[in-house]
């Protein structure tokens, strides 16, 4: 096995990834089926090359119990030659086997990083590592929170990161190092019975905070892994997910999260040329007869039927090639897993017979060959609260009612202005955050309408407006001030 030799004599060129700027390069799978296959993966390779597709993701486990730390050692060097003869580029997606094992051990970070190391000189044909998956998650890290309820998993992944980052980049400046690989939801809370998961706005947000208190002054990652699967296989492409959560529609709140945690450090962001890998995505499909006979096991979740499935396969391609951060597209799988129990989230079925959406995406790929057909997505980050607004109710400014699409805190006050001058902005700044005229501060959820409570009105004779200033619950450098009209108090 090359990976305990650590040695090759001959390195094959990085693959040119196809497509122009501001499309996809690389359409693909999230899929061991090839190497476990017993040909190498030679079919499973000529069936991706008869898609259209360049990237294969297979996933490594690292357990340090086991020789060399590989699980399934010898397969990686049988498929390799496979994937490279088909001409698809093999990204490798390297996870501990258990989820506390970085938590555990003091030094197990040093030895993960150390395996990626001989990962990376062994077979320095892969130019392209994701370290860790879904760390938001339980199921792959754990403790999510420490004992206070504060957040532990994006500290302690920040400087797992950040290690294979530099171990990595030391082995070849060109392996793109691809961070996160992100769940699309959590619940944000350590006292949850079950599943206390992270969200991935608030992950991002913390993540950037364990980066900026390292003092680090390098990048952790050249691209963001990301899984926006949908809240039910049931849902259109169109619903997303509720924030702090993000499905398809709702990448821009990923990109907002980054660009709030690292702008302005030497970790890029999606307007300074970070990349977003979504590397899993799927929706799955019920069993059709002709094929029952390959299934085993009970269907646990709710399940499309397969031309619904085929219709967003195609638009997925055709969507996510209009956005300019968006690198690579792997769904998850291409072949069903046979158990119920797992996911039929598969362009074929597990007897592997093509469904619909295996002609879909065939078809997707090779018209747009990964450039936008249509308009292309556009995105800046915000400054101000996304989605905030506030309505005022009455002449006098008797009540407010404020909106957004994001967790934002509020502060009010009166403020007194001039007649027919518009009001100072230093002075309203005063009254919210000084309290020289009694300020109110408090919350606005996430996409609620919130009535907000307000000071003491002024009893001073003139004339006041009522300022409300929304601040984003992730970067209050971000906020919106909002005023009412002038009103005379006598």
């Amino acid at each position: 096995m090359r990976l305990l030799a650590a040695s090759i004599s001959a390195a094959l060129a990085a693959l040119v990834l196809a497509g122009s700027a501001g499309a996809v390069h690389a359409f693909g799978v999230t899929e061991d089926a090839g190497k476990y296959s017993r040909d190498g993966g030679a079919s499973f390779f000529g069936q991706l090359d008869d898609l259209g597709m360049t990237e294969n993701a297979i996933t490594i486990y690292w357990d340090p119990a086991l020789p060399g730390g590989m699980a399934e050692p010898g397969l990686l060097d049988r498929t390799l030659p496979y994937a490279r003869a088909a001409g698809i580029r093999v990204v490798l997606t390297v996870y501990a086997a258990r989820p506390r094992m970085f938590t555990d051990s003091p030094t197990a970070e040093a030895q993960f990083a150390s395996f990626l190391e001989r990962l990376a000189l062994a077979y320095p044909e892969v130019k392209d590592f994701v370290v860790g998956n879904e760390p938001n998650q339980p199921r792959f890290w754990q403790p999510q929170f420490h004992a206070d309820g504060s957040e532990a998993a994006a500290g302690g992944y920040e400087e797992l990161l950040a290690r294979c980052y530099d171990v990595l980049k030391s082995v070849d400046p060109s392996i793109r190092v691809v961070g996160l690989g992100l769940s699309e939801r959590g619940n944000d809370d350590p006292r949850a019975t079950s599943n206390s998961s992270t969200s991935p706005v608030r992950f991002i947000q913390a993540l950037g905070a364990a980066y900026y208190a390292s003092g680090r002054e390098r990048p952790i990652m050249d691209a963001l892994a990301y899984h926006p699967y949908p809240a039910s296989s049931t849902d259109p492409i169109a619903k997303g997910l509720p924030w702090p959560n993000a499905g398809v529609p709702n990448l821009d709140r990923i990109k907002q999260a980054v660009w709030d945690a690292f702008h302005g450090t030497a970790q890029p962001t999606f307007e300074s040329g970070l990349g977003l890998v979504v590397s899993e995505v799927g929706w799955q499909v019920g069993v059709v007869a002709p094929s029952a006979w390959a299934y085993s096991g009970r269907e646990n979740v709710a399940v499309t039927d397969e031309a619904t499935q085929a219709a967003i396969y195609g638009e997925l391609v055709r969507r996510l090639s209009c956005d300019p951060a968006v690198t690579d597209l792997l769904f998850l799988h291409l072949i069903d897993e046979s158990d119920l129990a797992g996911f039929q989230s598969g362009l074929e079925r597990a007897d592997g017979s093509h469904r619909p959406s295996y002609d879909a995406v065939k078809t997707a790929i090779a018209q747009t060959h990964g450039a936008c057909l249509g308009t292309p997505t556009t995105w800046r980050h915000a400054t101000g609260v996304v989605g905030g607004s506030v309505s005022f109710t009455g002449t006098r400014a008797r009540a407010a009612l404020a909106r957004a699409d994001e967790a934002a805190t509020y502060a009010t006050a009166f403020v007194r202005v001039a007649p027919k001058r518009r009001p100072n902005r230093a002075a309203i700044d005063r009254a919210l955050t000084s309290g020289t005229l009694a300020a109110e501060v408090g919350n606005v959820p996430a996409t609620a309408s919130t009535p907000l409570v307000l000071p003491a009105r002024p009893v001073r004779r003139g004339m006041y407006v009522l300022a409300v200033s929304l601040a984003a619950s992730t970067n209050d450098d971000r906020r919106s001030l909002f005023l009412s009209r002038p009103f005379r108090v006598s």
